[in-house]
């Protein structure tokens, strides 16, 4: 009997599939419609994945409901419960960035409310006349279109949105926005609008990073 024989059993046909779904978050988000056998994986090993990623100082963020998964960090974690702010304690964005990505995600609880269609699909014509109230008459129009397409294009780089194939101006939001804009942020935003617009006019084509108000 060799020195081999005397190695703890191991389930070759497991292992590489926690491998292979921890190496995919650690990458970055995990979508059951994109990858439905990782996803199904996932499902079955979660106890293990988290077990694995809690050492890395990481913890698994899993909603099946909506059909996605991603990893944080432990530290993020605990300051979202304590103070309810997720995109905007997380990242530094640009206000225009900003401003739409609240839009969007108020647009996806009013599409939800209304039951239907699980997809939130929509036009760049769509976007730009959500961002029309917030600016100044006779914005001019050509410019604005422009800038919409440069901060779609950082929001679908973030994850949030992504452009169909075959349709170059139509986007899907992605739900898994609702995980970083929580309902307490989305709660307020209405008391926020005020705010963005008389702010707005003058900065929705400004590219400098800074919080969302």
């Amino acid at each position: 009997m060799d020195e081999q024989d005397f190695q703890p059993a191991v389930n070759r046909e497991t292992q590489p599939e926690l491998s292979t779904v921890v190496v995919q978050l650690l990458k970055g988000v995990l979508y059951s419609e994109e990858s439905p056998v990782l996803w199904n994986a996932l499902l079955t090993l979660q106890a293990r994945v988290r077990d694995y990623v809690i050492v890395l100082g990481l913890e698994l963020v899993l909603d099946e409901a909506e059909g996605y998964a991603f990893l944080r960090s432990r530290a993020e974690a605990e300051a979202d419960s304590s103070t309810g702010l997720r995109l905007v304690t997380r990242r530094q964005l640009s206000f225009p960035v900003s401003l739409l990505l609240a839009l969007l995600r108020k647009k996806l609880a009013e599409f939800d409310a209304g039951g239907g269609e699980t997809r939130l699909i929509l036009s760049r014509d769509d976007v730009v006349e959500m961002i029309r109230v917030f600016l100044p008459e006779g914005s001019n129009e050509t410019k604005l279109i422009d800038q919409v397409d440069t901060h779609l294009n950082k929001i679908a780089d973030l994850g949030f949105v992504r452009r169909l194939r075959g349709q170059e101006h139509t986007i899907e939001v992605r739900r898994i926005l609702k995980a970083f804009v929580d309902a307490q942020w989305l709660a307020e935003f209405e008391q926020r609008l005020a705010a963005y617009q008389s702010y707005a006019g003058s900065r929705f084509g400004d590219a400098t990073d800074e919080r969302v108000p």
